[in-house]
């Protein structure tokens, strides 16, 4: 009698190396087209906090290749820009909550003016590698001379004081959104996340300062405002709205992401909501109680580095503990699949037309998966798997964030000479 199970072993064999064989097949034209697809569109990460990261560390080099992981090396430079396929990025101009006193106001003005300069500088010491850019018209342009085009956004209205005319100074130093709130309300209005309700939403001040965005062509950014000031800021903005990093709230139950209601209110409006890659707004993951229990008697340290209440070197020992809590006991952190999972959502909710991504990188993003700049090919890879298509993907990854500063711009001009017609 024959051996059945002996003659059926090559079979087996081959059919196996056959559906490798097949699946490396796919996975290689699934990397070609991710490369395509990166060369030809214009990407942009509305949410990068380099200045802030520069700031605590100023021996980094943004024009060398920092190793991804490594302490100090950050998740973004220049060259891993290049890697990634990232054209553009806005730099946070980021200043945390303090006091709202004129010293407290005049120290966030200090300290947002500082990053500026920061960014400024970076970008002048690498002119072969990087330039402002101010419209789409130059972040195409910058593109195209194989170079990163560099924005700003100012995160927390604070520096702004009680002035609004501090907007139009923050303008002409570059500034192209400005997130009205941040983790505490201020003199604009209502945070998501402060314990209670102070304005009710925008407050007087905060309406002259979205009537002074709108005139002046600064986006408005409703990221960390509170459910009232974003229905309020969607009532009176003549422009498209951003979060400029925001997730799904359907699909992670936090104050700072949006609910379906506001994810279809942002369409109606125009405008566009880019997802946050920051964990905690992705996806609730159970933690090592290790972590905690090392993180736990170190937590009220570093609000109060975040809020900017430390000394210089106090708040790098107290950053500098944190980071080595983070290498011993890794956080238990979502991937890039479920970040995806909310670009799904949103698509469901309020179509391709109205999503971008905001990463937060040094600012506490990160995904398993989509870790720093160099892997943002690896979101583009899973959108394409799930049969987006690439027209889909450039609206994603850049298209609609353009087309909102483009509107925002050109409404800018229209009020701008109705108000110059008027008088």
């Amino acid at each position: 009698m024959k051996n059945t199970n002996c003659l059926a072993l090559p079979f087996v064999f081959i059919a196996a190396s056959f559906t490798l064989a097949t699946a490396q097949k796919s996975e290689d034209e699934l990397n070609r087209k991710t490369a395509e697809i990166h060369a030809k569109v214009f990407t942009v990460d509305t949410h990068i906090d380099w200045p802030s990261n520069q700031l605590r560390n100023p021996e980094f080099v943004p024009r060398e290749r920092h190793e991804p992981g490594e302490r100090g090396s950050g998740q973004w430079d220049l060259v891993r820009m290049k890697e990634g396929g990232l054209d553009g990025v806005f730099m946070s101009i980021y200043t945390s909550q303090g006091p709202r006193t004129d010293d407290g106001h005049a120290k966030a003005k200090e300290h947002a003016l500082k990053l500026i300069e920061l960014t400024q500088k970076m970008v002048a010491d690498n002119p072969d590698l990087a330039e402002i850019a101010l419209t789409p018209e130059d972040a195409y342009r910058i593109e195209k001379a194989g170079k990163r085009a560099i924005f700003m956004g100012m995160e927390n209205g604070y520096p702004l004081g009680k002035d609004p005319g501090n907007v139009k100074m923050f303008h002409d130093l570059g500034v192209r959104y400005i997130t009205i709130t941040h983790s505490r309300n201020n003199e604009l209005g209502d945070s998501s996340t402060d314990e209670k309700k102070e304005w009710e939403g925008l407050s007087p001040l905060g309406e002259q300062v979205v009537k002074e965005m709108n005139r002046l062509g600064i986006m408005v950014d409703i990221s960390h405002v509170h459910d009232d000031l974003f229905w309020d800021v969607i009532a009176q903005a003549k422009t498209p709205v951003i979060a400029s990093h925001s997730s799904a709230r359907a699909l992670c139950d936090h104050a700072r992401n949006m609910n379906d209601e506001m994810l279809q209110a942002v369409k109606k409006n125009g405008g566009v909501v880019q997802l946050c890659l920051l964990g905690n707004y992705i996806k609730t993951m159970p933690q090592n109680p290790e972590r905690e229990t090392a993180i736990t008697p170190l937590r009220e340290k570093l609000r109060a580095a975040r809020r900017g209440e430390l000394g210089d070197e106090e708040a790098r020992k107290v950053w500098e503990e944190f980071q080595a809590i983070n290498t011993k006991y890794p956080a238990n952190r979502p991937t890039v699949q479920d970040a995806a999972d909310h670009i799904d959502h949103m698509v469901k909710v309020m179509g391709v037309d109205h999503i971008g991504i905001g990463s937060d990188f040094d600012g506490g993003g990160g995904l398993i998966g989509i870790d720093d700049v160099s892997e943002m090919p690896n979101l583009t890879k899973e959108l394409l798997k799930r049969g987006y298509s690439e027209e889909d993907i450039q609206k994603i990854w850049g298209g609609n964030l353009m087309r909102v500063l483009a509107e925002t711009i050109k409404v800018s001009k229209q009020l701008q000479a109705e108000g110059t017609s008027s008088h």
